[in-house]
């Protein structure tokens, strides 16, 4: 039930800060391109990376393995599962192509798919220099 409760908390601070950050990002970028929730989801791929490692950071320097589980829930399930958005990259990729806007749906989509699995790589290794 703590593993529900740390998730559910997380994931409800992630979609605030979602919410926020995109909704800046829009209100300066008035582009057809959906630069929110590209930046959401880059950025969010990267603190994934980087707090997938914490959970081996924390054992290894003793804390107790369902306390180090519980923060990786809170942060990676929680925290970043409600900031990041696969589900409306997507469909803004099928709306940009359903209005004839067919590169900014690809540059969306291949973008989208290329730098976020990027950017969890970095954060893996950022994370990992803190071990």
């Amino acid at each position: 039930m703590l593993e529900l409760l740390v998730v559910a908390v997380g994931g409800a601070v992630g979609a605030a800060a979602r919410f926020m950050v995109d909704g800046e990002i829009r209100a300066r970028h008035n582009g057809g391109f959906p630069w929110g929730t590209f930046v959401v989801n880059v950025s969010g791929s990267f603190l994934i990376g980087v707090f997938s490692t914490l959970f081996f950071t924390l054992a290894h320097h003793g804390v107790p393995s369902d306390v180090a589980l519980l923060v990786q829930f809170a942060l990676t399930t929680g925290l970043c599962g409600g900031f990041t958005t696969f589900s409306t990259a997507t469909v803004e990729s099928v709306r940009l192509a359903q209005s004839g806007r067919m590169r900014l749906a690809l540059a969306n989509t291949l973008g989208t798919l290329l730098l976020t699995v990027l950017s969890a790589g970095l954060g893996v290794a950022v994370g990992g220099m803190f071990g």
